[in-house]
Formats: structure tokens, sequence, C-alpha cells
């Protein structure tokens, strides 16, 4: 007999909430800071009744300096706290970016296994609408290109509930990125106690024709891509990653090996990114699996644009995901 979990409808911020909370009830070495987390509910209030619950000691309001509050939290995590660190956006972690780098990232290696650094990073990554060029960036590649972080990058509050609670409970540090424009969908998240292990994709539509390979928000593109090729008769397979370090690179090649066609959507600048890394490892991999050259879509290759009408053509839509789909079958 299958057994089926019961499920609640919830928004992206409280499956984190949610997340964040039972994880800090089960252990008293959790905790978190960042700017606005207290006493007004988190800047997206991801972190709403926190404060009421576990006291200021726990939920900690910080002054404007992430590298400072940054630093803090990896010298608590050597001294065996679990911090998790909130950035109100990923744009300002650069500020800090010698910390998580030069320090949390490398601190095990440099100690010789003396530290662990349990310590997760969270915070809102990419474009979120007309925020214009220094608050619209994409971290994922940057942050994943650095050994001793994992990267993790939720497109549903399901996922966002799972893998948060791995990552929290993980001993190495963890970039955990969410999106500003995702925080208030809704979606069914199992009820009780659930992981879901980091470096593990989901194939989250069944298809035969062509493998589309996408993660976080932008992968709502795929769908409605998916959806539109359908009344076609083309059937899309749409894998999300959920995590890009560690990357799935077998659930990839699997499925390219079924469709023999890969098209991969992220919302990143197009230079050396995490497409471009999945198009070397299939080509390296399984070259002789492919049917058609592989197509990568990704955001022009400028500033994010402040002008609605520019901020449109500069980002991938589904539109560009049918086009590309279409190529790699000679349909264009």
């Amino acid at each position: 007999m299958k057994y089926f979990r019961q499920m609640k409808t919830l928004q992206f911020r409280e499956a984190v909430c949610e997340a964040m909370s039972e994880e800090m009830r089960r252990d008293e070495s959790i905790y978190l800071m960042g700017e606005e987390v207290a006493e007004y509910n988190g800047a997206y209030k991801a972190s709403k009744g926190m404060l009421d619950e576990f006291g200021a000691k726990r939920v900690i309001d910080t002054p404007i300096s992430e590298n400072g509050f940054t630093g803090i939290a990896i010298g608590s995590a050597m001294n065996g706290n679990r911090p998790i660190v909130e950035y109100m956006t990923f744009n300002f972690s650069l500020v800090a970016i010698d910390q998580i780098i030069n320090n949390a990232a490398k601190m095990r290696q440099m100690s010789g296994g003396q530290f662990n650094i349990p310590i997760v990073f969270r915070g809102p990554t990419a474009s979120a609408g007309q925020l214009a060029a220094t608050h619209s960036q994409a971290f994922e590649s940057w942050y994943a290109n650095c050994p001793g972080l994992k990267v993790v990058v939720p497109s549903n509050p399901a996922d966002a509930k799972g893998l948060l609670k791995s990552a929290i409970r993980d001993n190495d540090p963890v970039i955990f990125m969410e999106s500003e424009q995702m925080y208030g969908d809704k979606g069914e998240v199992p009820e009780g106690e659930y992981l879901i292990p980091l470096g593990v994709a989901d194939i989250k539509r069944k298809g035969k024709d062509v493998t589309i390979v996408s993660f976080g928000k932008i992968i709502k593109e795929a769908y409605k891509a998916a959806e539109t090729l359908a009344e076609e008769g083309i059937e899309c397979e749409i894998i999300d990653l959920r995590t890009v370090r560690p990357l799935d690179y077998e659930a990839i090649f699997e499925s390219v090996k079924k469709t023999n066609r890969l098209v991969i959507l992220e919302e990143a600048w197009p230079f050396g990114n995490v497409s471009t890394e999945i198009t070397y490892q299939v080509q390296n991999q399984i070259f002789d699996y492919l049917d058609a050259p592989i197509v990568k879509i990704n955001t022009a290759d400028t500033p994010a644009p402040f002008s609605p009408n520019l901020l449109e053509e500069w980002l991938p839509n589904s539109e560009d995901v049918v086009k590309a789909v279409k190529k790699v079958l000679y349909r264009d």
C-alpha cells in the first residue's frame, strides 16, 4: 500500500520560516541573524513570529554591516554554533564576500579538518523587477565556482522547506538562494518532518523529445513553454537542478540519453555560468547521445536595465525556450 503524505498550502516565505523554526526547536545551537530579521519579522516576512518564539538571543537584528555580521557568524560556527545569516539581497553579500570565500569556504581545509563551518547564508538572488543593475544580479555561478561552498536554489515552497532543513543540518557552509518574486508563491508542502538531500535534481515534467534543465524562479518560463509545445505534440522533460553545487550530472545525463537533445535555461549572464558547465560536461561525457547542438538561454550580456521594456527584453522568457526547443528539433 502506497503511503501518501498529508499536504498543506504555504507561501514560499512561510515554508522558509517553517524550516528555520523547526530546526531551531530541534537544536539550540541554531540562530538567525541579519538586517531586520527580528523586530520587523524579516524584510520579506520570512522570519515572521520567530523573535516572539525564540527571543532576541537567537533571532538577532544586525547593523547594516554585512562584512561584520558575516564574520561574527563564521567565528561562532567555529565555536560550535550553527548560524543562519540572512542577506536582504545577495547583492549585499558582495560586502562580505571576503568572509564567505576566504574564511567560510576554506576554513575546514586550512585548519586540517579541525573546524567545520555549519552555516547557511540565505536571501534573494537575481532580478526582482525594476531594481536596476546593482540589485538584480544572479550569483549562483559565482559562489558555485568556489570549492568548499554548497549552493542551493529552490523554485517552490516544498523544495524550499526540505532543502533548507538539509542545508541547516549540513556541516559545510551552504549558500541558499531565493527570489523576491517567489516569496508570495503558494504551493503544497508535506505535513510533518521531511528533508530533501542536497545535490539531487528533480524531474518536474516527463517527456521524450527534449530535455530542459533550469532552476530557481526562471524555471516557470520552462513550464509555460512546455505547455505551449505540448499543443504541437512536443513532449519536454524538465529537470529542476535545485542544487547547483554539488550538481546532479547523472540526472541530466540519463534524461539526455533518452531525449537526445538539451536546452538549458538560466537567469545569468552568458559568460562562464552554470549552463556553460553543464554544456561542457554533457558534451564531454555523453556526446554520442546528442542529435543536435546544445542550446543555452541566458540574460543579455549587459547589466540589468531599469526600464521595464528593456528589462523584458533582457530576461529570458517562454518564447525564447520555445524557439530553442524547435531549434534543437530542427523545426525552426
